[in-house]
């Protein structure tokens, strides 16, 4: 049904200047400033037009005691789109459930559900998650493209160095590779790429996932599904079954999962995964607090990478910078550094300016910033030990790590990100 609420265009309050086609008659900017009666309807179909657009990873539309405010998450930022009256949130939120199928007539619970939406010739997948707040239901719309944008492990970021050990041990037939961060840190893109480079027709490869984010032409993939009491755990078992070569577990969450994936990399299969560590040596300690017996992680671990995204400094408008006093003081104080290495650090960056291409914020994208840690015989003999992860950390730095602080200053001294953005993600915060 095709409903119209009466909102006046002095009641709709633009955040921030939309970045949309100047003659596309679906933008919110064109959307909002037209007279007459808004539909609902139009009004969300523009919205998510609009984050696509935009190249938004996530909608917020978050209602307060007078206004509804809608943010899109841009290169991991948080940032206001628009103000809406409150009188239509019930009719906003009512919407979303209709295509996400979930019930309308519930409004104390939490819902996740998934709708499919198509723009020109891209198919993107919405995941859907409402909450009840104070102030009524949240909703976070989380935009997933279909098919993933063709990467290599050069344009994730991936210093020469770091992209060769992981070329040695993506030609391992068995073992584990993992990939370890934070939510958001681009875990699920180096997994993919990691396939990409697997992706043969000789060899076997299936995935186990939740949820399936891309399709991959020639790779088995399968959704968990809790209702159907198929998890991570029970889907590697149901997997073994398939004959495969490689096998990609989504996420490692649990002990049960833990220890049937080990298993599986010690039975001459190439597991690969995530972990939600801090760094990449910490990987090793977590997996012995999960109930794996050391000697297995010690002999199937190939390597761990640690990484963060950083937001890249728009090529419109990059300009040379020199580190305020702040920068400087951070840099020193940095628990990621030594003196000696600070000194090596050039005191020449760059940083963005600010223009329309980048709406004034001085960058544009995100790239990665890594750290590989190879599981040698030294680091082996640690975890046999039990070793902490700062000895694990000294370990491989003596055996050539470069540290995720070390790489951000390294792609900050190139002109890739802002020295600032690095002490952001990884050192410490300027104030």
């Amino acid at each position: 049904m095709y409903m119209h609420f009466g909102l006046r265009t002095s009641e709709v309050t633009p955040q921030r200047d939309i970045r949309s086609e100047p003659d596309s008659p679906s933008s919110l900017k064109t959307l909002l400033s037209a007279p007459g009666p808004l539909s609902i309807i139009t009004l969300v179909e523009t919205c998510l037009r609009e984050a696509h657009h935009q190249h938004a990873s996530d909608i917020h539309i978050e209602p307060n005691e007078h206004a509804i405010r809608v943010r899109f998450r841009i290169d991991g930022m948080l940032c206001d789109i628009v103000t809406l009256p409150r009188t239509i949130h019930s009719e906003i939120i009512s919407r979303i459930k209709v295509l996400s199928h979930l019930r309308t007539d519930e409004h104390q619970a939490a819902q996740d559900g998934r709708f499919r939406a198509t723009f020109a010739t891209t198919a993107v997948d919405i995941r859907v998650s409402i909450a009840p707040t104070h102030h009524g239901e949240n909703a976070v719309l989380r935009l997933l493209t279909e098919h993933a944008t063709p990467r290599t492990l050069s344009t994730l970021g991936l210093h020469e160095n770091d992209q060769a050990k992981i070329e040695r041990a993506v030609a391992c037939q068995s073992g584990m590779i993992l990939a370890t961060g934070p939510t958001g840190s681009g875990k699920t893109s180096t997994l993919y790429t990691l396939l990409k480079l697997l992706n043969h027709s000789e060899i076997s490869i299936v995935t186990i996932e939740d949820p399936i984010e891309y399709a991959v032409a020639g790779v088995t993939q399968m959704q968990i599904n809790p209702r159907s009491n198929l998890t991570f755990a029970n889907g590697l078992r149901t997997v073994l079954r398939q004959d495969p070569n490689v096998i990609m577990v989504g996420e490692i969450r649990d002990a049960e999962t833990a220890n049937i994936a080990i298993n599986t990399a010690l039975t001459g299969h190439l597991l690969l995964s995530t972990l939600h560590t801090n760094d990449a040596a910490t990987t090793l300690p977590r997996l012995l607090d999960m109930g794996v017996d050391a000697y297995l992680v010690a002999s199937t671990i190939n390597i761990a990478i640690g990484q963060r995204l950083v937001r890249k400094i728009c090529l419109h408008c990059r300009t040379k910078h020199t580190p305020t006093e702040a920068e400087t003081r951070h840099l020193k104080l940095s628990s990621h550094t030594t003196t000696e290495k600070y000194e090596n650090v050039p005191n020449k960056f760059f940083h963005g300016a600010g223009c329309p291409a980048c709406n004034h914020s001085g960058y544009a994208g995100r790239i990665g910033i890594y750290e590989v840690l190879v599981v040698s015989p030294t680091i082996r003999e640690a975890i046999l030990q039990r070793a902490s992860a700062a000895t694990i950390h000294t370990i491989a730095q003596s055996e050539g790590l470069t540290s995720m602080f070390e790489d951000g200053l390294r792609k900050a001294a190139k002109g890739d990100t802002t020295i600032a953005e690095v002490l952001r993600v990884v050192g410490t915060p300027i104030s």
